[in-house]
């Protein structure tokens, strides 16, 4: 790597610390849906705590950028960057130049991306019914399709939401 390209690639790292600390600085307060919970519907609730966390998710992000960011401007001071800092090989400029804060060649790069396991709530959900789970609890027998048997007991349907059916048979006017 030339003198040249080492002053563009800390330059760019420079730029790059200006901006993520002036956004890291700015905490974005998320207004609130109500002033009380006590009559707020709870999906307005989940809306707001899903706002929340997603600033806190960013907010993490950045800072995590910004600390890779002080690394690589500590390695220009040090010397060392443009070199593999697990096996001392130069790093193309082509990679630096696309990825400034790498400290490491491509074969060193992490590679810990899952996309395997299946997210944790999945084993607390449970199952649907087309595909019930079988429990250790003796109380649940029926390992079948049951909505059919519970739709028995009844069901938010109402007469308007039979077709076919016969209306004039379901109010009965002359009950005494």
């Amino acid at each position: 790597m030339t003198e040249e390209q080492l002053k563009q690639l800390e330059k760019q790292l420079l730029e790059q610390k200006k901006a993520l600390e002036e956004r890291v600085e700015h905490h974005e307060e998320f207004e609130r849906t109500e002033l009380s919970n006590y009559d707020n519907h709870p999906a307005d609730n989940a809306t707001d705590l899903f706002d929340q966390e997603r600033g806190m998710a960013l907010n993490q992000f950045k800072e995590g950028e910004l600390d890779e960011t002080y690394e690589a401007l500590a390695a220009i001071q040090e010397g060392t960057y443009g070199k593999c800092a697990v096996c001392g090989k130069d790093i193309p400029f082509e990679r630096l130049e696309a990825l400034p804060t790498a400290l490491t060649c491509i074969d060193h790069a992490r590679h810990d991306l899952d996309m395997t396991s299946r997210p944790p709530e999945e084993g607390v959900i449970g199952s649907s019914t087309s595909r019930p789970s079988k429990k250790d609890d003796s109380r649940l027998r029926d390992y079948e399709d049951s909505f059919e048997d519970v739709e028995d007991f009844g069901s938010s349907d109402g007469p308007q939401d039979q077709p076919g059916e016969d209306m004039e048979d379901f109010y009965d006017d002359n009950k005494d």
